[in-house]
């Protein structure tokens, strides 16, 4: 949950370039990792890593905090073990873009049936400590004690009026043990500038001279494939994206036929797949890695006052 603004934004970044790129072995060695940009090195102090294991153990002293809260409102609360989804939080990460990767998911949007199953057993294997007790209240007990645990929830109006603010104050429970265990973080307000500056960034590589001629490229070699109505790479996922909302649309909140969805997922992985060809084949990943790296310098070089004002908020824990 750590400064989530701008992890978005620099995450945005890589993804952006490794997106269904992928590469192995050797070649990996010697092609530029867009994670590793300018921008993230610099903002290494605010963000040094994924660790499972600490996150893990961060959560369970979370969740010891939840609890002295919860008792503190008049409420019974039994931690829950984070250690129980060990394992899960970065699975496929490192397969996450390659040929395998592609071959078995596509653009990731949609599930094969072995997916879901796999999914829906997770789920069920979930075990949450306090559903017994919760049920065991009334129906007004469970109301406050909902409250406590995660604040109360915003009125109609409230959301109408723009009047309501999201912050670990009016968090509950839960709020109050990530502020003490993380501490004050720095709003995005106060460094509003600098995160739309950020964003605006990746816009705006793919604007430039060199990626549009990319785009050229890999269209070409699309068409040469059977799919001649793309102009840019991201139109591809795009178009599986739009394809899907509007099935969903269409189906007003039912579940969509499976025939259908099926039909979907066979288009989704053969497109992607293409799509994968042809990156590979214009290099798309790293020719577009290198513009993302001169922009990155270019943009430390004229922002580097906002960032220093903002990694030294993160630092202080302002």
């Amino acid at each position: 949950m750590r400064h989530r603004s701008l992890l978005t934004v620099i995450a945005a970044a890589a993804l952006l370039s490794l997106t269904l790129a992928g590469c192995s072995g050797e070649k990996a060695a010697e092609k530029l990792d867009p994670a590793e940009g300018p921008l993230a090195k610099y903002m290494s102090g605010i963000y040094a890593g994924f660790d499972e294991d600490s996150v893990i153990a961060q959560q369970n002293e979370q969740q010891e905090l939840v609890a002295v809260c919860m008792s503190d409102e008049g409420f019974e609360y039994t931690p829950a073990d984070a250690g129980q989804y060990s394992g899960m939080m970065g699975d496929s990460v490192e397969e996450y873009g390659t040929e395998k990767w592609v071959a078995e998911n596509g653009y990731g949007m949609s599930q094969s049936p072995e997916q879901l199953a796999a999914q829906q057993e997770e789920s069920e294997a979930y075990v949450d400590p306090n559903q017994d007790y919760l049920a065991s209240l009334s129906a007004g007990e469970q109301t406050a004690y909902n409250e406590a645990l995660n604040g109360p929830q915003p009125s109609e109006e409230e959301i109408a009026d723009g009047s309501y603010v999201d912050s670990y104050e009016t968090a509950g429970c839960y709020g109050a043990a990530f502020q003490e265990i993380n501490g004050d973080q720095p709003s995005p307000e106060d460094h509003a500038a600098v995160y739309d500056a950020m964003s605006t960034l990746y816009q705006d590589l793919q604007k430039t001279p060199a990626i549009v001629k990319l785009d050229a490229e890999w269209a070409a070699c699309m068409a040469d494939a059977g799919y001649a109505t793309f102009a840019k790479k991201a139109d591809a996922q795009e178009s599986i994206m739009d394809a899907q909302n509007a099935l969903y649309e269409d189906e007003a909140g039912t579940t969509p036929d499976e025939k259908v969805l099926a039909d979907l997922r066979e288009q989704e992985l053969a497109l992607a797949m293409a799509d994968f060809t042809c990156a590979e084949d214009v290099d798309y990943t790293e020719a577009t890695t290198k513009v993302q790296f001169e922009l990155e310098e270019q943009f430390i070089t004229d922002h580097k006052s906002e960032l220093d004002a903002l990694i030294a908020d993160s630092e202080q824990g302002k």
